[in-house]
């Protein structure tokens, strides 16, 4: 009698893990962690009831967990190739306005430059006439008048204007009387009145 009581309870128990690891298998392919409808279509069909679907984002995948995985890393990694290519559109920009901003100041150093070079020149070959005029009045000076006018006469008038100048500069450094009068009184009087004229409009001594 004992004996079978204990062979009841084995086949109770039996039918009780039957049913659990059933309902287990069920639950765990509806999670999608497993795939077993297909092994349990015919007793769907048997009850007359449709397999049931599993969780997924993916109806097509049946339930599988791993291609929810692999469509959220697709879709995660298509999230970042678009941030990345808005991120590159905006470094190109960048780029772009920085080689402009370069041309820019390459332009403007180059003009800079070019100023100095002219202003260098220009100062260069001032400094040259300078020398020049002073040259020209210290042998002016030592002339006879009548040679030191005939001298000048052959000049433009502003050649004549700096050299008389110089001559003025050099007698009042030395403490001497300028001979500058005595040339005017030895040219034709147009000629000294024009020459005259000019200085007294434009008092620079050199241009």
């Amino acid at each position: 009698m004992a004996s079978r009581g204990t062979l009841g309870r084995v086949v109770i128990l039996l039918v009780l893990i039957v049913l659990l690891g059933t309902g287990g298998i069920l639950w765990f392919d509806y999670l999608g962690i497993i795939d077993s409808r297909h092994y349990f279509a015919p007793l769907y069909k048997l009850l007359g009831m449709n397999p049931p679907a599993g969780i997924t984002t993916l109806p097509s995948e049946n339930g599988d967990l791993d291609a929810d995985r692999i469509a959220k890393r697709l879709e995660a990694l298509d999230l970042r190739s678009q941030e990345l290519d808005r991120r590159e559109v905006t470094i190109v920009e960048k780029e772009g306005e920085i080689l402009q901003k370069a041309q820019e100041l390459e332009d403007r150093l180059s003009s800079v430059e070019e100023k100095e070079k002219t202003f260098a020149e220009t100062q260069r070959q001032a400094d040259e006439r300078k020398r020049n005029v002073e040259q020209i009045a210290d042998y002016i000076n030592g002339m006879p008048p009548q040679n030191a006018v005939a001298n000048l006469l052959a000049m433009d008038d502003q050649d004549i204007i700096d050299v008389l100048r110089a001559v003025e500069a050099k007698a009042l450094k030395a403490g001497n009387a300028s001979s500058v009068s005595y040339w005017f009184s030895l040219m034709p009087a147009d000629r000294a009145a024009e020459i005259q004229r000019k200085m007294a409009n434009k008092p620079a001594t050199l241009p």
